[in-house]
């Protein structure tokens, strides 16, 4: 059981080592393609437009959803290393978004992103790149030795499969009988609901639900935290403070930030205390880097940027 565990977390956090690639990588992308500043910023947004066009998609392709994601990134990363121009850069981006919105189905993005923010600051970014697929390659391969989920197992009527994969997840001498039967049953309540579609979403029952959990993610976008993540070297240049320090700082710092708040008070607090509190951080975080700048125009600069940075990523 704890070598499955060890398995699959392994495989999990290769998935997520190169976010952040872009904004320490920035100065050496434009520099070596002769890009202007509108060309990079395609570069940098065009990530989001892939995410929407491989989360559409993902729903119907769940069941291949690693294979078929890491499959979009390996491809979109060796765009990126070829790229001699910005066509080709912004494709091998889209092909990672479209990647990274499949995956975002089945598995959340949250861990492991500081390792590509901080070599994305010390060396070349054809080479960081490169380093990019091969978290992709081993996952990829790494896929082959996870079980299946003993709820699809369920779902697809292959009984003996699932409860050895039951046994296997819960240990040699445990009683699944509960928690098999659980399973069998909400299987079965899952295949009576009638497919009715998209546009089921938007009924008045739902209206409540899917306000507060689109609203979250959409101001955490209007926020600008993947603004601050794309730009974060330029707008460490543009204060005054090295880039290179700044975002190595910021890798990290705010992940131990983060994962501290998060496991002293996510179980004992909920999720509603910390949402509110990010966002009073956030507010503070945007309050302090307006006034670092107007400070830096008025010759009274501060570097208190460091610290907006912690605050605003917490949205």
């Amino acid at each position: 059981m704890q070598d499955l565990v060890w398995d699959v977390g392994i495989v999990r956090s290769l998935r997520v080592i190169r976010v952040g690639y872009s904004s320490p990588a920035k100065s050496g992308i434009m520099e070596d393609l002769g890009l202007s500043l509108s060309e990079y910023a395609v570069f940098g947004s065009i990530l989001t437009v892939g995410g929407m066009l491989g989360a559409a998609c993902s729903g119907k392709i769940a069941d291949l959803a690693m294979g078929i994601s890491e499959i979009f990134c390996i491809t979109g990363w060796f765009a990126i290393v070829f790229s001699k121009d910005a066509l080709w850069l912004d494709l091998g981006r889209l092909l990672f978004g479209c990647g990274s919105g499949v995956i975002c189905y089945v598995l959340m993005l949250c861990c492991g992103k500081a390792v590509m923010f901080i070599m994305g600051s010390l060396i070349n970014w054809r080479t960081s790149a490169l380093i990019g697929v091969i978290p992709c390659v081993l996952q990829l391969i790494g896929l082959f030795f996870i079980p299946e989920s003993p709820r699809w197992l369920a779902k697809t009527n292959e009984t003996k499969e699932f409860e050895a994969a039951l046994r296997r997840l819960s240990g040699e001498h445990a009683d699944i009988s509960q928690e098999a039967t659980d399973i069998r049953l909400y299987t079965e309540y899952i295949e009576q609901i009638p497919d009715e579609g998209l546009l089921n979403l938007f009924q008045k029952r739902y209206a409540y639900p899917l306000i507060v959990c689109a609203g979250l993610m959409m101001f955490q976008q209007f926020g600008g935290l993947n603004g601050f993540s794309y730009y974060a070297s330029f707008i460490f240049e543009s204060a005054g403070f090295p880039s290179t320090v700044g975002s190595i700082g910021v890798a990290v710092l705010q992940p131990i930030f983060m994962a501290i708040i998060g496991v002293l008070f996510i179980d004992k607090s909920g999720r509603r205390p910390l949402l509110l509190m990010s966002a009073g951080g956030s507010c503070l975080g945007r309050v302090i880097t307006g006034l670092s700048f107007f400070l830096q125009e008025l010759s009274l600069f501060l570097p208190s940027w460091v610290l907006s940075e912690l605050y605003s990523s917490e949205s």
